[in-house]
């Protein structure tokens, strides 16, 4: 429960309210008494808490009616965290004069929450609850704690299903392990581990550890990753679905330090690594847009690159206070957005952290001690409506979320696996990371994903190429990212059950564009797309509405039609853009049909059909010089008319470079 009653104490004034208070207030007269009991409230502002705990010690001892020494001897066991010892002295307090300092029996709620002594928190927030608060944050707390207390009662009647796996020694050893998060194949688990240093005063510091899982599914022994890990600590992490981009958290030391050459703006800031091959670039910071003078921290990028979630704060001397959820979104310029709190019920007037948005876009886990729980912080799922607000947040249950602080919580792209740390019993040691079957309601959308390799059609090179996906009913673009400049390999993740379009595009190539159909149901293999890009010289031919290799069909023009189809207006559009760039360059649009029907017919209706494509472009903005438009008619096949399958080749509207 971190400091949460401790902060209430102090922010009720209740120590210095009762410190100034003339004497002939104290709930006791004698002088001796009250010179002790203020003697101790001073040690306990000037941080000498263990004298202060024995003056008072002493005093409940010979005076067991000095009601404010029973509360300070409550929060100075509160601030140390013990609450078996915090109890009976708040008790002793409210039962002697609850009117002095009722706030204790809201205290005292959350003393027995922590504990999971249910019912007993409900009573006591239940008597406090008829007391007139001056605070509306109080008041919200309050209802907040009684709503708890009735749904942590009704959770542990009906738990959830819950049977958490080690992950293995290959992950989890003596020390620390928590913060993970893992590619959409699952073949790459990225987290955080507290390793001895002896470079640091502290003699352990946070650094990020890679594991690669094996043919047979076992996670291979992690190794550091040099090229960010400093002497500082390196924490939180977000591994985009690919792989290829980190985002992660570094503080400042008291000294100004943030690690090896970074530099920062705030206390914590958010920095970001991009791999090319299998090395990690050194962290950089995402800059003043994202980070402030507050403390930014827990990030996590969505899949399809455009969104990124994190945690803002602002520290005090109690700690990170106001912690909200934010998102910024990715410009086309390659520059963040300014930084807004996600709309809708997330955020509360408490703390919200570890937040992790899933591959499918519309499903946010988070933890939060704001919405009625087990007591400290709990995980919970919310979902993005049609109208872009976050939906009413759901508990995951019991036992995922117990009385304690739980977080450091992710979600497979699968939807079926969630990872998380832990501290049970039975683990290597410390926290370790664990993996749990997600029950049914608290599962995302199905998400799946396509994976492959851009190369030189000629010669074989493994090539970086842009890649935009395209909802081919809407037009909408579902990602737009690069493949890795070494090995060439991509990987999208996207809904299944739709249509899509792949365009493919690099620098002195033709662009390529396929579709491909993904169905309803989750594969438990990604869809392969290997695609070769031809280089961008005279006489190279590109031909569109054609078959492609997995049997569907971009298709330009209805039958007997020299109408343009709009779903062919994506792909026109990629052919603006390439000759837009290649300024120098001129193309023949050619129609060609296949050999069914009359053959003049025919190669009218391929006339018109390039015809139809030159004027869509030329509206587009492009030179009319730039484009001859020739029919063929079916004089022209690439295979023989010899089946429906090869005539589907032969209908084709194809592109050649003529200078």
């Amino acid at each position: 429960m971190k400091n949460t009653i401790a902060a209430f104490l102090i922010v009720l004034g209740f120590v210095g309210c009762a410190l100034a208070q003339p004497a002939p207030q104290y709930t006791i007269t004698e002088r001796k008494a009250i010179k002790r009991y203020e003697e101790a409230g001073e040690k306990y502002k000037l941080g000498a808490t263990e004298e202060s705990a024995n003056l008072l010690k002493e005093l409940v001892k010979t005076y067991p009616d000095f009601t404010e020494a029973h509360f300070l001897l409550a929060q100075l066991y509160i601030d140390d965290q013990q609450w078996d010892s915090a109890i009976p002295s708040l008790e002793k307090g409210v039962a002697l004069h609850p009117e002095i300092f009722p706030e204790a029996f809201l205290i005292l709620s959350e003393a027995y929450m922590a504990k999971a002594e249910y019912a007993k928190a409900e009573k006591c927030i239940t008597k406090f609850m008829p007391y007139p608060k001056n605070d509306k944050l109080i008041e919200k707390k309050a209802q907040l704690i009684l709503a708890s207390c009735v749904f942590a009662q009704k959770a542990l009647k009906y738990p959830v299903p819950f049977d958490p796996v080690n992950m293995g020694d290959g992950v989890n050893t003596e020390h620390d392990e928590y913060y993970p998060c893992v590619t959409a194949d699952e073949n790459t688990l990225l987290f955080t581990r507290l390793v001895p240093d002896t470079r640091v005063d502290a003699g352990q510091q946070e650094d990020f550890f890679i594991s690669r899982r094996s043919d047979q599914g076992v996670y291979a022994f992690a190794q550091p990753i040099i090229s960010i890990n400093t002497a500082m600590n390196e924490g939180a992490p977000s591994l985009s679905a690919d792989g290829s981009t980190l985002i992660f958290t570094a503080c400042q030391t008291l000294d100004g330090q943030w690690g090896g050459e970074r530099t920062g703006v705030g206390s914590c800031d958010l920095f970001f690594s991009l791999k090319k091959g299998n090395e990690w670039e050194p962290g950089k910071n995402l800059g003043s847009m994202i980070n402030t003078g507050a403390w930014e921290s827990q990030p996590s990028f969505s899949a399809d690159g455009k969104t990124m979630y994190f945690v803002r704060g602002k520290r005090s001397a109690r700690g990170i206070q106001e912690q909200d959820i934010y998102y910024s979104v990715l410009r086309e310029t390659g520059e963040w957005s300014k930084p807004e709190k996600v709309r809708g019920w997330v955020n509360t007037d408490f703390q919200e952290e570890s937040v992790m948005i899933h591959p499918d876009g519309n499903t946010l886990y988070f933890s939060s001690n704001g919405h009625p729980g087990m007591g400290g912080m709990d995980i919970f799922l919310s979902r993005r409506d049609e109208t872009g607000e976050w939906g009413k947040p759901i508990n995951l249950g019991y036992p995922i979320n117990t009385e304690h602080d739980e977080n450091s919580f992710q979600v497979t792209t699968n939807g079926q696996y969630a990872l998380f740390a832990s501290a049970r019993p039975g683990g290597k040691g410390g926290l370790d990371l664990y993996r749990f079957l997600l029950p049914d309601f608290a599962r995302p959308k199905k998400v799946s994903y396509v994976t492959g390799v851009i190369t030189d059609k000629a010669s074989f090179k493994k090539l970086e190429a842009q890649l935009e996906l395209l909802d081919m009913e809407t037009g909408a673009v579902i990602a737009n990212t690069y493949s890795d400049p070494i090995m060439g390999n991509f990987l999208l993740c996207i809904p299944p059950g739709r249509d899509y379009v792949m365009n493919v595009s690099k620098d002195g190539y033709l662009f390529h564009s396929e579709r491909f159909t993904l169905s309803n149901e989750v594969q438990k293999e990604p869809y392969k797309l290997n695609i070769a890009l031809q280089k961008l010289k005279v006489g190279t031919k590109i031909a569109l509405g054609n078959t492609t290799a997995d049997g569907m069909k971009n298709v330009f023009f209805d039958s007997n039609s020299d109408v343009l189809k709009k779903e062919s207006f994506v792909e026109l559009n990629k052919m603006v853009v390439l000759l837009n760039k290649n300024p120098q360059r001129k193309i023949e649009v050619g129609g060609h049909t296949d050999d069914l029907g009359d053959d003049a017919l025919n190669m009218n209706l391929s006339q018109k059909r390039a015809d139809a494509v030159k004027r869509y472009l030329v509206s587009a903005g492009l030179a009319e010089n730039r484009i001859i438009a020739k029919g063929y008619g079916e004089t022209s096949p690439t295979v023989p008319n010899d089946s429906e399958a090869n005539r589907a080749k032969n209908r084709r509207t194809e592109f050649v470079i003529t200078e």
